[in-house]
């Protein structure tokens, strides 16, 4: 009975909001305030390279449902789990994106996905929270339901090509990445912990967003200059920041109609708000507006870790094995 010990935690188990930070974490008193870095120009310093390795899902899953925050067993408990079900030689798949901590709340013997092109060998370690998902708003910790016409876009949309279904007609059965045209904004994906680096570079009246893969990279003006006329659409929609307080926001619009993330395109409304709350952690919180997408805007937290370790190149090529 691998599941009983959540099964039975989760009917009596519930920490206050009030015992918990805003992360998920449990308060930490006597700990002298942090002071945020400044670049030459005065502006908080957010640059370096920095990574999203955490285990918290995208959503919360249904097991957990009403349960926002694990309680401290709860989270020692997952974590000897996966020591066990992911360690190099535990026989598993590789687990990524919201697989990893499902897997964990099911336990099994061995972790087993026919998707899955790896093993356990290639996964890093991930990093534990509290929180139960990534999904901070709504409160329960899911998307917002597909509108009738986001359901179409998403049935509509090029996928992988998938085992027994023979090559593709041409380019636009693919999808984007496939393509390597993009990867696209936000890359939430990257809670799989692979491939999941980004760098931020500062300079006066510009920063500097630049991922892992397909080397995609965002120049954004600091300058309070208006977003690029309707007409003009891009991969990556047209973004504008500037400074409330010691948090950057990032305002984006314009996308192409031809960009995707989970079927949202050209009516996209992206908000990206990023703050240094100590000197190796960056909160990335995203909110995501499409009324032709989502019944309603929905808002993400993610805690990224700042490594010493620089920006490889990730290489992607058409005509990899996706394509053939």
């Amino acid at each position: 009975m691998r599941f009983s010990f959540f099964a039975g935690v989760l009917v009596v188990a519930a920490l206050p909001a009030m015992a918990q930070t805003p992360n998920g974490e449990p308060p930490k008193t006597g700990r002298k305030a942090w002071t945020a870095p400044r670049t030459t120009d005065g502006q908080p310093d957010l640059q370096g390279v920095w990574w999203n390795s955490s285990a918290t899902p995208l959503e919360r899953p249904k097991a957990l449902e009403g349960k926002p925050l694990l309680t401290d067993e709860e989270l020692t408990e997952l974590k000897k789990r996966a020591a066990r079900l992911f360690d190099v030689n535990a026989d598993s798949d590789f687990a990524g994106g919201d697989n990893y901590f499902l897997a964990l709340l099911a336990n099994p013997e061995r972790y087993k996905n026919p998707n899955s092109t790896g093993t356990s060998v290639e996964m890093v370690e991930r990093e534990f929270e509290h929180r139960t998902s990534l999904v901070v708003d709504p409160a329960d910790g899911r998307i917002p339901p597909l509108t009738p016409e986001g359901r179409q876009r998403v049935r509509s949309r090029p996928t992988p090509t998938a085992a027994g279904q023979g090559p593709p007609a041409g380019p636009e059965d693919l999808s984007n990445p496939l393509r390597c045209i993009t990867y696209g904004i936000p890359k939430l994906g990257g809670n799989s912990a692979n491939n999941s680096y980004f760098q931020i570079l500062q300079t006066p009246g510009y920063v500097v967003l630049s991922g892992e893969v397909i080397h995609d990279v965002r120049l954004i003006p600091l300058d309070g200059r208006s977003h690029l006329s309707r007409g003009v659409r891009q991969w990556h929609g047209d973004s504008r920041g500037r400074w409330e307080g010691n948090t950057l926001v990032v305002d984006t619009t314009n996308f192409s109609s031809q960009s995707d993330f989970m079927g949202s395109a050209e009516n996209l409304h992206l908000v990206e708000r990023f703050t240094r709350t100590a000197a190796d952690t960056l909160s990335y919180e995203i909110t995501l507006d499409d009324p032709t997408t989502w019944t309603k805007p929905w808002t993400a937290v993610i805690r990224l870790r700042q490594t010493p370790i620089p920006l490889y190149e990730v290489a992607c090529h058409e005509g990899n094995f996706y394509t053939m």
